[in-house]
């Protein structure tokens, strides 16, 4: 076997063939992870881990899914389940599962994905752990946009939707614009990120003290960050932005990695780097910007799922498709636990998350402390 027609595999897993130009046999993969193609030089790698990871992650958020559909205060089987899904159920099954249940967690699965893959961005943009929309003010920015609608103009779904995609876009022209020159590196962008973040919380805090009662105790308990009563409106919402936007991520999820290695060498391996940030950044926020506007500010999903994700997957890349999995699991069997554990009260997910995230983020910052001094 010539020279030219033998490669290494990425992950080291040993020599991978390729026919020769103008060969009449099919592609054939040694190792399971890369296939190449003829004499065209179109290959596809396929890492075993990341693929044995997703569909792991996939079997649990299904049973997190079923778990959530079948229990609560009207227990179900999974037959009834299945007919009310398929039309065919009882009229209380049905309003169970497709009214009550169904939106909460279509909204819960999307909002988490979301999230986790807006983190993911951030943090390969970066380069830096705490790189999180929610630690940067990304997600406060949105939370005013989406405030301003519901408390000042009264607007509906798709409106509030606007407004906190506006606030969202906004918020990242500010701090675009703080660290101008400097480029989206190191603690420089999260030290700014902070100092926006908790001036957005004010102009929060303001907004509410404008409102009236009613309007004030809706606004606080949407800022917690909360599944509670969503339905349909807020799952359509939320899971169009997924379709819409998920998929462009994925497909730049090979140029993020190459950003990663640092501009020139990203330049020098064709990557257009300007507008593959430029697009990359404005998905990023877009995701933060929906899922907040349909679910309020949940914290610390988009800062702990990406890395939870590489650890996992142990890979060198942002590793999105798996990233997304892990920040759907994460949020709906917070969710879950939320609702089994507190029987007594409608405590919303944000306060798992941000109890559960908030001693993540000590860890983390301590690890990166210890990092920087080493």
């Amino acid at each position: 076997m010539s020279p030219a027609h033998r490669t290494e595999a990425a992950d080291g897993a040993g020599p991978v063939e390729s026919p020769p130009a103008g060969g009449a046999r099919a592609p054939r993969v040694v190792s399971g992870l890369v296939v190449r193609a003829g004499g065209g030089g179109l290959s596809l790698r396929v890492p075993g881990r990341s693929v044995a990871v997703g569909v792991a992650l996939c079997a649990v958020l299904v049973t997190v899914m079923g778990v959530s559909l079948t229990t609560g205060d009207f227990e179900l089987s999974v037959t009834e389940v299945v007919r009310a899904l398929t039309g065919g159920g009882s009229p209380g099954a049905d309003f169970i599962v497709n009214t009550l249940r169904l939106p909460r967690l279509v909204t819960g699965v999307c909002v988490g994905a979301a999230l986790a893959v807006s983190g993911g961005i951030l943090q390969s943009l970066t380069g830096n752990a705490l790189g999180s929309p929610d630690v940067i003010g990304f997600t406060n920015g949105a939370a005013v946009g989406a405030l301003t609608v519901i408390i000042v103009l009264h607007g509906s779904m798709t409106q509030i939707a606007v407004g906190a995609l506006t606030g969202g876009l906004a918020t990242a022209a500010v701090v675009t614009l703080l660290i101008a020159g400097r480029g989206l590196q190191g603690f420089r962008l999260v030290v700014i990120g902070i100092g926006v973040s908790a001036f957005l919380l004010a102009v929060n805090s303001y907004l509410i003290t404008r409102a009236t009662f009613q309007e004030a105790l809706e606004a606080q308990a949407w800022l917690l960050g909360s599944l509670n009563n969503r339905g349909w409106t807020q799952a359509n919402a939320i899971a169009l932005a997924v379709v819409v936007l998920l998929p462009v991520a994925f497909a730049l999820s090979r140029r993020l990695s190459m950003v990663e290695m640092g501009d020139l060498t990203a330049t020098a391996l064709g990557v257009p780097v300007g507008r593959t940030r430029t697009v990359l950044l404005v998905v990023c926020v877009a995701l933060a910007a929906f899922a907040t506007a349909v679910a309020g500010p949940i914290w610390f999903v988009a800062l702990a799922a990406p890395q939870v994700a590489r650890r996992l997957t142990r890979s060198s890349g942002p590793a999105l498709p798996a990233t997304a999995l892990t920040g759907a699991v994460l949020l709906t069997a917070s969710d879950l636990a939320v609702q089994r554990l507190f029987t007594d009260t409608l405590l919303p997910v944000g306060a798992a998350t941000g109890t559960i995230g908030g001693l993540y983020l000590i860890w983390l910052l301590v690890t990166e402390s210890r990092k920087s001094r080493a």
